[in-house]
């Protein structure tokens, strides 16, 4: 039976692991993202032209495999996300840039995909992946799309979830699954939980 292994949600300037509270900082998205970053003691250098989405969900990645997954061939990983508005936030910052010079740095984020793409080349992912736009994180559509990667053998272990930015609002649910007897079963119920656990009322 597949079993969530591991759980980053990253919300309210806060982090939670394994639904405990791990990090918290003051400040606005920007100044958060850093600020995780430099606590967190990571080292790679590209994380500074990311656009805002492609940082939450690297962080939360990282965050996610702190503790190594290399039981698994590169083409084994698979990696499928959805959101509410795409690259949205990007895009509004690449039209604005387009008034002037248009910015290349910005153009290359305007896909949600190219988030899945800077997790993927950090860790060498070379599986499946899918990004799905829905309207709220839907665990069941989720957690059936990754069930059925899964149990054809498409993949051996996946990673999933939610990874929303749009201005000051910002929101990550990432979830690592694997075919293992440890952690939580991977239901919708479980990843719903974990993901509005800390969620203020």
């Amino acid at each position: 039976m597949h079993h969530i292994t591991a759980s980053c949600v990253i919300r309210d300037n806060r982090i939670y692991e394994q639904g405990r509270l791990a990090w918290e900082a003051p400040g606005g998205l920007a100044d958060f993202l850093l600020s995780c970053y430099q606590h967190f003691g990571f080292q790679y250098p590209k994380f500074y032209k990311m656009d805002h989405l492609s940082k939450l969900g690297w962080l939360a990645a990282e965050l996610l495999l702190s503790d190594g997954i290399k039981e698994y061939r590169p083409e084994e990983m698979a990696v499928v996300l959805s959101n509410a508005n795409s690259s949205l936030d990007t895009d509004y910052r690449y039209f604005a840039s387009v008034m002037e010079i248009p910015s290349p740095a910005l153009f290359v984020y305007t896909l949600p995909n190219i988030m899945i793409g800077e997790i993927c080349i950090r860790h060498n992912f070379k599986g499946e992946n899918a990004f799905f736009i829905t309207s709220t994180f839907d665990a069941a559509f989720i957690g059936n799309y990754v069930r059925d990667l899964l149990d054809n053998g498409n993949a051996r272990a996946c990673i999933c979830g939610w990874v929303e930015v749009l201005g000051d609002h910002y929101a990550a649910a990432l979830f690592l699954t694997e075919n293992k007897l440890a952690g939580l079963p991977f239901t919708a119920e479980n990843m719903d939980r974990l993901y509005n656990l800390n969620q203020p009322a």
